[in-house]
């Protein structure tokens, strides 16, 4: 079976349709929560974090579908969809890089971690373009398969949001 890899573009109509959902599910939030929300965006390259890619790039040789990622996504911090979702930003990958290398990760060999969740629980993506998550909230726990890629690891992530937006205008 051939894997597609990440296309920039699906990435910038990801953000597009979801930007406007996440929008709906913070007006609500407060009413609902009863306090406000955390800072949910996601924020666009700009020429620092390209830089930043390169950089990485440099460093060690990130999968090619988070450099795709990187290309259009700076960072995401979602930190009131469910127990909170964020993908790091290229500078803080290769920072983490550095301090702590790659974690390892069953029959996919090394692996970048490139976000993590509210619970602490990293995400990192292997040369296989796989993503896996963490067991616990460590980098030295067992590493268990959390999506097949980065698509579909956005596509879970909208849908959370769109869930979520849905059950609050309900």
């Amino acid at each position: 079976m051939t894997r597609e890899w990440l296309d920039w573009e699906w990435v910038r109509t990801w953000c597009d349709q979801t930007e406007p959902e996440l929008g709906r599910l913070m007006q609500s939030f407060e009413t609902r929560h009863g306090f406000p929300p955390g800072e949910n965006v996601i924020t666009l390259t700009t020429d620092e974090s390209n830089e930043a890619t390169s950089a990485l790039v440099d460093l060690t040789f990130p999968p090619s579908d988070l450099t795709t990622l990187y290309s259009v996504i700076r960072d995401i911090s979602l930190p009131d969809v469910d127990h909170g979702y964020f993908i790091h930003s290229p500078t803080m990958t290769a920072d983490h890089f550095r301090e702590y290398g790659s974690v390892q990760v069953a029959g996919d060999g090394p692996a970048l971690v490139f976000a993590s969740d509210g619970g602490g629980h990293l995400f990192a993506v292997a040369g296989t373009g796989r993503v896996w998550k963490s067991t616990a909230a460590s980098r030295h726990a067992d590493f268990e398969v959390a999506a097949n890629g980065i698509q579909d690891f956005l596509e879970h992530l909208g849908y959370r949001i769109a869930d979520q937006a849905l059950d609050a205008s309900s």
